[in-house]
């Protein structure tokens, strides 16, 4: 999805349409979430600090995230997915691997699949996306940004190595900057630098991740889609704007816990931990986890346990807080009886 949080604020909004839109909460210490293409050309991206992005952009408009809207925006463009292929890797809330090499309306191409998902997507939520087609993951993962935004970029399996040839090695995923640093030191700058190199000089170098990297090279990833991928944990925190006593995080507490609840899905998976994450104003961080006899029942439940973990909490009363998260984790399967029933079950 095309700067999803900020294209939902822009579509819910029309007074935000064309403006640069950053999808933050205001603060010293927020983070960017999101920002509008209008945003970015003056330099803004996400994970920015919003202090520096409100720097680049004085006029940007400040928008505090909505994820409980996002969400659901996002179940949307799954339901589409899910009418072309059951095999759905999701990344985020707003990205997703599908395999389509069989497709359930039987269309002749992976292209015609990804052209008919984003005109459905654009018709049921007025949002674009932009899709990226290719042999296997990682080259689907390059070409879905490559014409970004609101465009569907294709490579065919026999053009793959002229595609790669060129790319910088940053481009490759699990080349962050020290292994590009290092590939550098080794005259190493684009992928068909690489690609010349044996494989026993890159595991030499870079062991198990120097085989992959010769893979990669030459387009080459086996990884499959993975259809199901269980969750493990779901949370809610916050970065408060200054530092907090232990005592005064009680109310915080409730709201991340109203979040929380109200982000899980009732018919899923069952959450059987409560945690709680904080981190000192000397960016210490600290965990605590109850395991109830039962899980909790509603919003309120959740919330009381989060209190019981922050009484937990033993350090000095002088301590001060900086940061707050409440989570649930060990999702396992409902039991049989608490599984809500169908709606129709087939009998008269």
């Amino acid at each position: 999805m095309d700067a999803f949080y900020a294209s939902v604020e822009q579509r819910d909004d029309p007074a935000l349409r064309g403006r640069p839109v950053v999808v933050a909460w205001r603060g010293r210490r927020s983070v960017v979430c999101a920002a509008s293409y209008e945003a970015r050309t003056f330099g803004i991206h996400s994970a920015m600090p919003a202090a520096r992005a409100e720097r680049l952009c004085p006029d940007a408009v400040f928008v505090p995230p909505d994820f409980t809207r996002y969400r659901e925006v996002s179940r949307q463009v799954r339901e589409v997915f899910a009418r072309y292929t059951d095999l759905i890797e999701p990344l985020s809330l707003d990205e997703a691997y599908l395999d389509v090499t069989v497709n359930k309306p039987g269309l002749a191409t992976a292209t015609k699949v990804a052209q008919a998902i984003r005109a459905d997507i654009k018709t049921e939520t007025n949002l674009n996306a932009s899709a990226g087609v290719a042999p296997n993951k990682f080259l689907a993962k390059i070409a879905s940004d490559w014409r970004k935004p609101n465009g569907l970029f294709v490579i065919q399996p026999h053009e793959v190595l002229d595609f790669l040839e060129p790319l910088p090695v940053r481009k490759l995923p699990g080349v962050g900057k020290a292994t590009q640093a290092a590939l550098e030191v080794l005259g190493i700058t684009t992928v068909a630098e690489l690609r010349a190199r044996p494989r026993e000089e890159l595991v030499a170098r870079f062991g198990k991740f120097g085989r992959r990297l010769y893979n990669l090279a030459r387009g080459i990833d086996d990884n499959p889609v993975h259809a199901r991928q269980e969750r493990k944990s779901l949370s809610a925190e916050t970065t408060f704007e200054d530092d907090r006593p232990l005592e005064a995080l009680g109310e915080v507490a409730d709201e991340l816990a109203r979040k929380v609840w109200n982000a899980l899905d009732p018919r899923g998976r069952e959450p059987q931990t409560v945690y709680l994450k904080l981190r000192t104003a000397d960016f210490r961080n600290l965990t605590r986890s109850l395991t109830p006899p039962s899980p909790p029942a509603s919003a309120d439940e959740l919330a009381a346990i989060a209190h019981t973990l922050l009484a937990r909490i033993e350090l000095p009363s002088a301590t001060r807080y900086r940061l707050l998260g409440v989570g649930l984790a060990n999702f396992r399967e409902r039991p049989e009886d608490e599984r809500q029933p169908e709606l129709f079950d087939g009998t008269a």
